[in-house]
């Protein structure tokens, strides 16, 4: 207590019962894989698709991360972590290239355009053609070059942008010499040409039009399931995961490309999964999402998951079949692992309704088709496997059509209850920290206890829990049974928190009977 001198009022702030307990974030993803661009092996946070593509580029050949994390942010998905793998597999990278076809023999290449840059940094640049039909000096320059005595109409120009930068290249002749193509885009500072075969003069005119740089990102030429893995003190693949605290789900899509591409076979796929699912058990604030290999049908994407992977863990879970969704980089619908658009409507659940709510019967947001069709026979033999259905459902649109974990405990069979329980866990964690080394004494288990009462009341308020009442949904325990002398002894506080899940209603059941003729209804 202060020491007063002098008569006057004095004013004190002092703690005023329980400590406020804030609820944690719910809907922070991580994505490991291959990106265009940006650092090699460190957790970059990302809030939206353009901060995205300021740090990491967009598209890469054959790759499925940023297409994920493109539909986790379409899905209204919040933050993410993104974590970049491949450097020691990377080797010389590609240039990103495209051809020029023939303005008189249509589909024939005559030349082709690469990027001067290695790698992502060539993608995008596009190269315009524009006829001119006519340029006296280069005719005669053209003349000059290869000795025809003929007068060239046939120039054109050449114009190359990437961003602001803009160069452009008139009088370009077909006629090898001083003025050809593959002579003038030797100033260029962004691409160099080659010509393609042999075509004659008049079939090496290109084609008016407009024609993108591309395949300058493509995934490395060499992954190994250590590549995806990483390592704790490297803060490299799924163990670089460890140091961030706020993550809440995490997914791989890129493991289903090294597959495709044929450097990881179906053991390197599963033990892959595997440690990612022992992380987020380790971890436990986080779940798994994960995907099937493509091309699977009803009956063998159960027997991956049942008999080869056998998954049992309250800590994982995976969606099927894989969906359709529009890629860029081709320009026509291309099937992807449905992974990163899982985790943005796990996100968008969170937001609308809350973490306590199954993300299911919801909208696969920019899904445009799927793999395969699953009829209601089938989804009976999935669902209790733990494999949540994708489905399309005329005049609703594509659906997620299940919330089950891959666990075999009934009491952890739902996405949601394990989700609300690390969300419960997590806030608690975060929102009790000023316990520790307070005098342990009846004082503070009153405190801990008036604390987090507080807070499980607000989810039971919420909807989160179970009960008429809030003596039904929750209890927290924290006296002299929890503490015996000899726990208070050995500096410990034991509190013992017990609540009740809301759970799903999955099987919606109408029991609709016959009345007897000419009965009648009374109130």
């Amino acid at each position: 207590m202060p020491n007063y001198r002098s008569p006057g009022v004095y004013v004190e702030e002092v703690q005023a019962g329980s400590r406020p307990i804030e609820g944690v974030g719910t809907a922070i993803a991580a994505f490991v894989g291959i990106t265009a661009d940006g650092p090699y092996n460190e957790p970059i946070k990302v809030t939206n698709w353009g901060q995205y593509v300021r740090t990491f580029g967009e598209w890469v050949d054959g790759a499925y991360l940023p297409h994920a994390v493109y539909q986790y942010f379409n899905n209204q998905g919040g933050a993410c972590y993104v974590i970049r793998i491949g450097e020691n597999a990377a080797e010389e990278p590609r240039r990103a290239g495209a051809e020029l076809t023939s303005s008189v023999r249509a589909g024939q290449a005559v030349y082709r355009i690469e990027a001067r840059q290695p790698g992502a940094a060539g993608d995008g640049i596009k190269v315009s053609v524009e006829q001119t039909n006519g340029s006296g000096d280069a005719s005669a320059e053209a003349k000059e070059g290869d000795g025809s005595g003929e007068h060239s109409d046939d120039t054109y120009t050449i114009v190359v942008r990437q961003g602001d930068k803009v160069e452009r290249f008139e009088g370009i002749s077909p006629r090898k010499g001083r003025r050809d193509l593959v002579t003038e885009l030797q100033r260029s500072t962004l691409v160099r040409a080659t010509e393609i075969g042999g075509a004659p003069v008049a079939e090496r005119v290109p084609s008016s039009g407009e024609v993108a740089l591309a395949g300058g990102a493509a995934l490395p030429a060499r992954l190994t399931p250590d590549d995806y893995l990483g390592d704790v003190t490297a803060r490299s693949g799924i163990a670089g995961l460890e140091s961030l605290d706020d993550v809440t789900m995490v997914a791989i899509p890129d493991l289903m490309a090294a597959y495709e591409g044929g450097q990881i076979d179906l053991d390197g796929v599963r033990t892959v999964q595997g440690k990612l699912i022992e992380h987020c058990e380790v971890m436990k604030d986080r779940m798994a999402i994960l995907d099937a290999p493509k091309g699977l049908n009803a009956q063998q994407v159960r027997e991956w998951v049942r008999e080869k992977a056998q998954f049992n863990s309250a800590y994982a879970t995976l969606y099927w079949p894989w969906c359709a969704f529009y890629d860029p980089g081709l320009g026509q619908p291309r099937l992807m692992p449905p992974s990163g658009s899982i985790a943005g409507i796990w996100g968008r659940n969170d937001d609308t309704r809350g973490v306590h709510k199954a993300p299911a019967n919801e909208i696969v947001a920019g899904a445009l088709d799927l793999e395969i069709n699953v009829n209601r026979r089938e989804h009976d033999d999935l669902n209790p496997a733990g494999i949540n259905v994708i489905r399309a459902f005329p005049g609703r649109g594509i659906l997620v059509w299940g919330a089950r974990t891959l666990s075999d405990d009934s009491s952890w069979r739902y996405v949601n209850v394990r989700r609300l329980f690390n969300y419960v866990e997590s806030s608690i964690l975060a929102g009790t920290q000023w316990v520790v080394f307070e005098p342990n004494d009846l004082d503070l288990w009153q405190r801990i206890k008036r604390t987090v009462s507080s807070f499980l009341l607000g989810l039971w308020r919420d909807g989160a829990l179970f009960g008429a009442t809030p003596e039904q949904a929750f209890y927290v325990k924290c006296d002299e049974e929890t503490n015996p002398p000899d726990v208070i002894d050995a500096g410990y506080v034991v509190i013992e928190v017990g609540i009740a899940p809301v759970k799903p209603a999955e099987f919606v059941v109408f029991r609709i009977a016959q009345l007897p003729s000419g009965g009648g209804v009374e109130e």
